[in-house]
């Protein structure tokens, strides 16, 4: 059994906007850290505001006191780096803002700080993956800021695709068959990964299915959240079930 009481080597605190797919982050701990428990995620929620894909929402969702609420927990769990799960409300700020943004996070909790907007451009360098496909849950509008931040990273977009859905909370009732179906509809062919931006999709339990099924690596929102989180530490974890990035050592 794992002591809880032990501080872990490894441990990342997420500040997560809601309650959409908060729980992936215990699946991925259990995953990664298994019975030794050397790796542990803990999680605070951050008040989402208006639960709404559109950029005004999404600017407040992600400013710096809501950000600031929850770091000092997040600290008193032992956390060594802090990560802003939330693709939308950091992209949406664009390069220098979501820069902007996670240094005031890093100044504020004290520790190295990021988000996932930047976990999925240093993923696609990770994975030498220079033609990238979009398969967002968000509006197009919103979608094509990401389609901007990945260009901003060096990424080329081959292909966009927005599904329109407004609220988080529809996102995170999707299940397995949704989500390959979105996967399937945004991927193409001159595309070497297929990117779900998207932290209120549930996508840890199927990452393997993802891949099969495109035959090339995809990379989603809490996995590449983790990872990102993990690389701040300078730690790299392999595991089989978690797709190419994490199949990979030494990034």
């Amino acid at each position: 059994m794992v002591d809880s009481t032990r501080p872990a080597p490894n441990t990342v605190g997420f500040l997560y906007p809601g309650y959409s797919a908060e729980d992936e982050y215990p699946r991925l701990e259990g995953m990664l850290g298994g019975d030794s428990g050397d790796i542990r995620l803990p999680l605070v929620h951050t008040d989402i505001g208006e639960d709404a894909h559109r950029v005004d929402a999404l600017l407040e969702m992600g400013s710096a006191a809501r950000l600031a609420a929850g770091v000092a927990e997040l600290a008193e769990r032992g956390a060594r780096a802090v990560v802003w799960a939330c693709t939308s409300a950091s992209f949406v700020f664009g390069w220098e803002g979501a820069e902007e943004q996670v240094r005031e996070l890093s100044e504020t909790a004290g520790m190295p700080a990021s988000s996932t907007s930047f976990a999925f451009a240093h993923a696609v360098q990770a994975l030498g993956a220079d033609r990238v496909a979009i398969a967002a849950t968000y509006p197009e509008d919103v979608a094509d800021y990401f389609r901007a931040f990945l260009k901003a990273a060096g990424a080329e977009v081959v292909s966009m695709r927005g599904s329109g859905i407004i609220t988080a909370a529809e996102v995170g009732t999707w299940g397995r068959e949704e989500v390959l179906r979105l996967a399937r509809a945004g991927d193409h062919p001159e595309a070497q990964a297929v990117l779900l931006p998207d932290t209120a999709l549930h996508t840890a339990a199927w990452i393997p299915d993802l891949e099969a099924e495109l035959g090339k690596p995809v990379l989603t929102a809490n996995q590449v959240t983790v990872w990102e989180g993990l690389r701040l530490l300078g730690h790299d974890p392999v595991h089989d079930r978690l797709g190419a990035l994490f199949a990979r050592s030494g990034g």
